[in-house]
Parts: C-alpha cells; sequence; structure tokens
C-alpha cells in the first residue's frame, strides 16, 4: 500500500481536495515503475478511482492496468481510500489524501493536474477550480476581502 501525501501552506483557506466525482472523474497522475525490471513508464499515467479495468487472466479488476514493456509483466493498482481533504494546519504537516494498493508496480512521483477545490477557513467561501500546476495559488475572498493562498506545495508517495 502506499500513500499520497501533501504538504502545503494554506493561507485563509482550508479543505483542499480534488474535483472528484463520478460525474467529473479526477485524474490523478503519476510517474510507475515496474517492481520486476525496474523499467519506468515514459510518460505519466492518470488513474481514475472510478474506472474498472479487467485484470487478465483474473476476474479481479483495478483502476489502473499495466504491461511492462520491457518484462512483458502485467500490473496494477487500485484507489483504496480518499480523497481525503487537506486540512490547514500551522506549521504545514504532512497528510495523506489517497491511499493506493499497488500490485507489481510503484507509483513514484505525483503531478497535479486537474481542477481542485477548497473552502474559504472563516468565511466558507468555496473555491472551485483551483489549478495547483504552478504549485501555487493565489486568490481574493470577497467576504472578508483578504488574500487567500496555497504554497509550498510539497507531494509525496511513500509507503503507508
Amino acid at each position: 500500500m502506499y500513500a499520497l501525501t501533501l504538504t502545503a501552506d494554506l493561507s485563509g483557506v482550508t479543505d483542499l481536495r480534488p474535483n472528484d466525482s463520478e460525474e467529473n472523474p479526477f485524474y490523478y497522475m503519476f510517474k510507475v515503475e515496474c517492481t520486476s525490471c525496474r523499467e519506468v513508464h515514459p510518460n505519466w499515467v492518470g488513474v481514475n478511482r472510478f474506472e474498472s479495468n479487467n485484470l487478465s487472466g483474473s476476474k479481479g479488476d483495478a483502476n489502473f492496468v499495466w504491461k511492462c514493456k520491457n518484462c512483458r509483466r502485467e500490473s496494477s493498482a487500485s484507489i483504496k481510500s480518499g480523497p481525503t481533504p487537506y486540512i490547514a494546519q500551522s506549521p504545514p504537516k504532512p497528510q495523506n489524501l489517497l491511499t493506493i494498493e499497488c500490485r507489481g508496480c510503484e507509483f513514484t512521483h505525483f503531478k497535479a493536474e486537474g481542477e481542485w477545490l477548497a473552502t474559504g477557513e472563516e468565511t466558507g467561501t468555496k473555491f472551485m477550480a483551483i489549478d495547483l500546476g504552478e504549485n501555487e495559488w493565489y486568490d481574493c475572498d470577497e467576504k472578508s476581502s483578504g488574500e487567500v493562498s496555497i504554497k509550498d506545495i510539497k507531494w509525496e508517495v511513500r509507503r503507508a
């Protein structure tokens, strides 16, 4: 089992989470490595927690199925829990967003693509379509007339 952890400095906002629903699924973008031969997939791969792919020669399924081009071994991964909102704290501490079960592969890096959501810490203002691609985000909370931000973002995929 692996966990995707986030550490970020949230100012004026809390409950940071991906915009992820069955009607609008979020694709979690990872670099993946085969645990048999250590071949790294050349591209970022997207994993959607609502998508189900059949495993060859099995009755099981997974959110992500990959056949390594080097050793031909089939690997799979499934999101077991999450997404859990990131709660603002001072100083910022790592928090698990997702728990992922990997079989035959390992997710090594995460890239924040897609839309994220957050809530005004004191006002409850809903912030939509947050882009974390630049590893920082700034906006204004009109209810409090103050600046809100997400910065010093660090992603880590580690054993859960």
